[in-house]
C-alpha cells in the first residue's frame, strides 16, 4: 500500500508564533488583539461586509471570544487570521486569513474584508500576495483558493491582481442575505508566478 505523505508536517504552525508582516505600502499584518474587539463589532455593521461575508452581529464579549478562538485555531492548525492595520499599533481596517487549512493535503482558502477606511489603497492585493507567499513558500502549502460571489467584482479584481487566475464558476454555491449566489473559484499553486 502506497501511503501519501503529508504535504506539510503537523506542528508546522502550532510550534511557532503567528508571524507579523510589514507590507510595501506601509500597512501591517498582525494577530488580532483583545483591544481590537470593537473593530470586529463595527465590521459586522458595514453594509459591504454584510453583503459579501456572513458576519454575526457580535457584542464586545462575543467579539473578544472570537478573537480568542482565532488564536486557538492557529494552535490547532485550522486557520490563520491577521488584522490589516496602517501600523503595528494601529486599529485594524481589515482582516485577511487562511481558513479550512489542510496541512496534510496542502491547501487552504483565503478570506478577506476591508472597512471603508482601508479601501482604495491597494492594501488587500498586497496583503493577499504576502499571505500567499508565506503560505506557499514558508509554510509549504501546495494550493490556495479564493471564492467570491460573481456579483462582487472588487473581490474578483483582488484575486486576479494577486495572481489567482479564475478557474471557473461554482453554481449556486453560497447563500447570501439576498439568496443563493454563483461563486467564482480562483486558485494559486506553488510555482505560479
Amino acid at each position: 500500500m502506497n501511503v501519501i505523505p503529508a504535504v506539510v508536517a503537523a506542528g508546522s504552525m502550532s510550534r511557532v508564533e503567528q508571524p507579523a508582516f510589514q507590507l510595501v505600502n506601509g500597512f501591517h499584518l498582525r494577530s488580532w488583539r483583545q483591544e481590537d474587539a470593537e473593530v470586529l463589532v463595527d465590521s459586522c455593521r458595514d453594509p459591504e461586509i454584510q453583503q459579501w461575508n456572513r458576519p454575526s452581529d457580535h457584542s464586545l464579549d462575543e467579539a473578544r471570544a472570537r478573537i480568542s478562538r482565532w488564536g486557538e485555531r492557529w494552535r490547532s492548525e485550522e486557520a490563520a487570521i491577521w488584522a490589516v492595520a496602517a501600523s503595528a499599533s494601529a486599529k485594524p481596517v481589515g482582516l485577511i486569513g487562511l481558513a479550512d487549512i489542510d496541512l496534510r493535503g496542502g491547501s487552504a482558502e483565503l478570506l478577506y474584508w476591508l472597512l471603508p477606511e482601508g479601501r482604495g489603497h491597494g492594501v488587500m492585493v498586497d496583503s493577499t500576495v504576502r499571505i500567499s507567499r508565506w503560505a506557499l513558500e514558508d509554510l509549504g502549502l501546495h494550493r490556495l483558493r479564493i471564492t467570491h460571489s460573481v456579483a462582487n467584482p472588487a473581490s474578483c479584481r483582488v484575486a486576479e491582481k494577486a495572481g489567482f487566475p479564475l478557474e471557473g464558476t461554482m453554481r449556486s454555491a453560497l447563500l447570501h442575505a439576498d439568496g443563493w449566489h454563483d461563486e467564482h473559484l480562483h486558485a494559486r499553486i506553488q510555482g505560479d508566478l
